[in-house]
């Protein structure tokens, strides 16, 4: 069975047809500068194509996922690890969905690594899921650029070659390449050769104009009719299209882009004093402006060999031994609140656990704690947690035993960090960045905690993964728990 679709019409009032099948044996290439209409042809081509064939989008502005609603395709956001993704796009190819892979708001090199994961998953699937299927890539020239621009290495070759199978090896396996570009020049030319069809829209350089001329097989004194071109209207060529270049206008499209054409609009009326006052005055809901504290005088030796025995004298007599079990309820109870004592003055978090730990005795004397101070070793597992902020709250006991179980398999300065991961994950909650887990482990650096993760991860307690917005996720492989991915830059 031969489908035709409609894109447009030709000149003449004659309806401009795209015979579907040979679409999918042939592919197709657009061209045009930003304005020209490349977003609302393909618009166009995929609608009319929606009931019979499905469809995979590359959107790397969020353009098209304005088409789920009326036509049903599932908007795939890049925000899981590649993993996730090379599985979800194996599940498309098995399912049969069209999808809208979006990738706004990731910068350049993850969406070029989005993008090869999610095409890779599509060409990789078992050749029972070869069904015919049209994989629109939008903005091509950023997923196979000619050159080498800033985005990593790593990434350049992995969308260029995934780009390349797409259309030089995806035939075979129903897939069916409709790549978009701005300028042909920045796009990669082993790409660009294996599309068989052609609409070239309005483009301006000379460049551009030669090599769309050259493809459509016209002259080169008549590429400057492609300067003159409307917005909408192309040049097309190829066997699902036109055996010879003709002009097409592209039909209206029945869904709307979410960005659109800014339309002029008058500027508000106001008097120059209240503009100046809204520029320069800030409003309720800003937040202000924060001041560095300066830092506060370090204390000499002598001062604290001072404090500290000042601090022994006013103890006076002897710790007195607990009298009651209700004594050793109370017990527990104090250190903690010694502890947090010690931790809410400035910068002790960080300072040395000797230093510390002598200050923790001198306060256990001077609040004569019954049964005396804990030992050293007992007293960094307390100040770990501590330290980490970590608070049973609303979280289920058995859970948190369970836990704390496995946190006592950790040395002592690390039960309060994983701890932390563990509250994390139980809450849902993002994952803790290295500013917080350095803190919780005593030290202002983030090399340490990265050190610390991956000291943890070699030793099983927990994986680490990387999402595609560079979000960091934790799972703690022992309890099964997993924190939502969060920024490890973050204060």
């Amino acid at each position: 069975m031969t489908v035709s679709i409609d894109i447009g019409e030709m000149a003449g009032n004659a309806r401009a047809g795209m015979d579907l099948e040979e679409l999918l044996a042939t592919r197709l290439l657009v061209q045009g500068n930003s304005g020209s209409g490349k977003s609302h042809l393909l618009r166009r081509l995929l609608e009319q194509s929606a009931p019979w064939v499905q469809q995979a989008i590359i959107d790397p502005e969020g353009d098209f996922v304005s088409l789920a609603e009326k036509y049903g395709h599932v908007v795939v956001d890049a925000v899981g690890t590649e993993k996730d993704l090379q599985m979800i796009a194996g599940r498309v190819r098995q399912h049969r969905v069209s999808v809208v892979l979006n990738l706004e708001g990731l910068d350049a090199d993850r969406q070029m690594k989005a993008a090869a994961t999610f095409l890779d998953g599509l060409f990789d699937a078992d050749r029972d899921l070869w069904y015919p299927m049209l994989v629109v890539v939008d903005e091509a020239q950023l997923f196979a650029p000619a050159a080498a621009g800033e985005v990593s290495e790593e990434a350049r070759r992995r969308s260029l070659g995934a780009m390349t199978n797409l259309m030089c090896r995806g035939r075979k396996r129903g897939l069916a390449g409709i790549i978009a570009t701005q300028r042909l020049a920045k796009l990669a030319k082993n790409v660009a050769a294996e599309a068989s069809n052609f609409l070239m829209g309005r483009t301006f350089l000379d460049i551009d104009m030669a090599r769309a001329a050259d493809l459509l097989g016209m002259e080169r004194r008549t590429a400057e009719t492609f300067r003159n071109l409307d917005r909408g209207h192309f040049v097309a060529l190829g066997p699902a299209l036109s055996r010879r270049p003709v002009s097409v206008k592209i039909g209206p499209v029945e869904t709307a882009g979410r960005g659109g054409t800014h339309k002029l609009m008058p500027l508000p009326d106001q008097p120059k004093e209240e503009a100046k006052d809204l520029i320069f005055t800030r409003s309720a809901d800003e937040e202000a402006p924060r001041r560095v504290r300066a830092p506060e005088p370090v204390a000499s030796t002598s001062d604290v060999l001072t404090q500290l025995s000042g601090a022994e004298d006013a103890a006076g007599a002897e710790i007195e031994p607990a009298a009651s079990l209700l004594d050793y309820g109370e017990r527990e109870g104090t250190i903690d609140k010694i502890i947090g004592e010690i931790l809410d003055e400035p910068d002790a978090a960080f300072q040395p656990i000797a230093s510390l730990y002598q200050d923790f005795q001198v306060r256990c004397r001077i609040a004569k704690l019954a049964g005396g101070a804990p030992d050293l070793q007992a007293f960094r597992e307390k100040l770990s947690v501590a330290r980490a902020g970590v608070e049973k709250g609303d979280v289920d006991d058995s859970d948190w035993q369970q836990a704390e179980l496995i946190a006592a398999e950790l040395p002592e300065d690390m039960r309060g960090v994983y701890l932390l991961l563990a509250k994390a994950a139980l809450a849902k909650a993002p994952c803790p960045g290295n500013i917080e887990i350095a803190t919780a482990y005593g030290t202002r650096s983030p090399g340490r905690a990265r050190w610390l993760l991956s000291h943890m991860e070699e030793r099983g307690f927990l994986v680490c993964a990387t999402d595609l917005r560079g979000n960091r996720i934790v799972t703690l492989t022992d309890l099964g728990w997993q924190t939502a991915p969060g920024d490890e830059a973050a204060a």
